[in-house]
């Protein structure tokens, strides 16, 4: 089956969105698909909604990233959204942050095999980089105010972002999240949403 559904056509949206990258981006569907369904990275369950649920959702948020920016993906799992971002802008400096090698081995793979020279692996916990990047983003990682603790040491200020990508309870998660976020350094802290071509993407900007 994960063969089946990772030779899919991509939808009308991925051609506009990823243009000369697409056939890169469906190789990396390809690796989601097969390698990282084995590895327990992507439930099989998801493969028919791979490109709009994952990809495409994930890529909604391009418009949103300074040219040139340097970006660390926390708890980045199977690569979303930080090789989606990679993929589609050459421009960016990607650093993948995960602990768990079974998850960094593949995204080692993912690297290698698309030949990505934007991005590098880091494998090590949030809390344990002494780096700062111009935009930080975390996907499905945890709540809000856990995920700041993680996340807003590594944004650089000022004039550093997060983005957090979440679902609906984004509202709820700020209102909980605020005092904490504030005392991390955060200027202003938004919700905004992206067009996606399944579900609209939300985003918690959180500025320095």
């Amino acid at each position: 089956m994960p063969d089946d559904v990772s030779r899919e056509t991509p939808p009308p949206a991925a051609v506009g969105v990823f243009a000369s990258r697409l056939p890169m981006m469906e190789r990396y569907a390809d690796l989601l698909a097969t390698e990282g369904t084995v590895r327990g990275l992507i439930g099989p369950r998801e493969l028919p909604r791979l490109w709009t649920r994952h990809l495409l959702n994930c890529a909604a948020v391009l418009p949103r990233l300074p040219q040139g920016a340097t970006v660390a993906d926390v708890g980045t799992g199977a690569g979303l959204p930080g090789l989606v971002w990679a993929i589609a802008r050459p421009d960016l400096d990607v650093t993948l942050i995960e602990p768990l090698l079974r998850r960094t081995t593949f995204l080692d793979q993912v690297v290698e095999e698309l030949s990505l020279e934007n991005v590098r692996v880091l494998r090590a916990r949030a809390e344990d980089v002494e780096e700062t990047f111009d935009v930080v983003t975390a996907r499905a990682v945890a709540h809000l105010d856990k995920l700041g603790r993680w996340c807003m040491p590594l944004v650089k200020r000022p004039g550093g972002v997060l983005l957090a990508l979440k679902g609906r309870s984004a509202e709820d998660e700020v209102a909980a999240a605020k005092p904490t976020l504030h005392r991390l350094g955060a200027t202003t802290i938004v919700v905004s949403t992206y067009a996606s071509s399944d579900e609209p993407t939300t985003v918690v900007e959180v500025s320095t």
